[in-house]
């Protein structure tokens, strides 16, 4: 019988495998922003289809409301970064590449997949580790998959104090997204009495 740690370590090591996977495909893929967006959108219609269209019941309606906030933050920060040349996107015509706010989105489902995996093999699933859980992926596995990125030139940071092209202000921007969506579906999931393993 497999042990929870060797569990642990198997889903972080599937997540990382995920992540090489989406950032090398984007950044291959990087001039071709329309085709990315598509294939991307495809990607949420099967999650949405396997969470909340296919089963009978206990559709995971957190999961869409949580996609859909980390979209819109995500666009509205990315916007704000881009106007104020704090970094820019390569070989595409556009500002922004239209793949993006599914790019967030999928990164919403992507973590909160991983911690709803993971949780049930922590020894004490107290809201404590659960907050320290969703805090140590927020700034670890989405500044990798950013490296990836950054090395295949889909952008270009221009903050300074960066680690492999990312800034520290990236760390605390992701971090700052994730856990600002995270306390509001905490609260989403209180008020209405959702039962979720990663917000309840």
């Amino acid at each position: 019988m497999i042990s929870n740690k060797k569990k642990f370590l198997v889903e972080i090591l599937k997540a990382i495998i995920k992540l090489i996977i989406a950032g090398v495909f984007i950044g291959l893929l990087k001039t071709y922003d329309t085709i990315i967006a598509c294939i991307l959108i495809l990607k949420i219609f099967h999650n949405l289809y396997n969470e909340i269209i296919k089963p009978k019941t206990n559709k995971n309606w957190i999961l869409l409301k949580g996609m859909l906030l980390t979209g819109f933050g995500g666009i509205v920060g990315e916007t704000w970064g881009v106007s104020n040349n704090y970094w820019e996107y390569h070989e595409v015509n556009r500002e922004l590449p239209l793949w993006l706010p599914f790019a967030w989105m999928l990164a919403f489902h992507y973590l909160y997949k991983l911690e709803r995996n993971l949780i049930p093999l922590l020894t004490n699933q107290s809201a404590k580790n659960k907050i320290f859980l969703a805090i140590i992926l927020a700034l670890i596995l989405p500044a990798f998959g950013e490296v990836i990125t950054i090395e295949l030139g889909v952008w270009t940071y221009y903050w300074p104090y960066q680690l492999l092209g990312v800034p520290l202000y990236a760390f605390i921007c992701l971090v700052f997204v994730h856990m600002l969506v995270y306390t509001i579906l905490h609260f989403v999931c209180k008020k209405w009495n959702i039962k979720d393993i990663v917000f309840s």
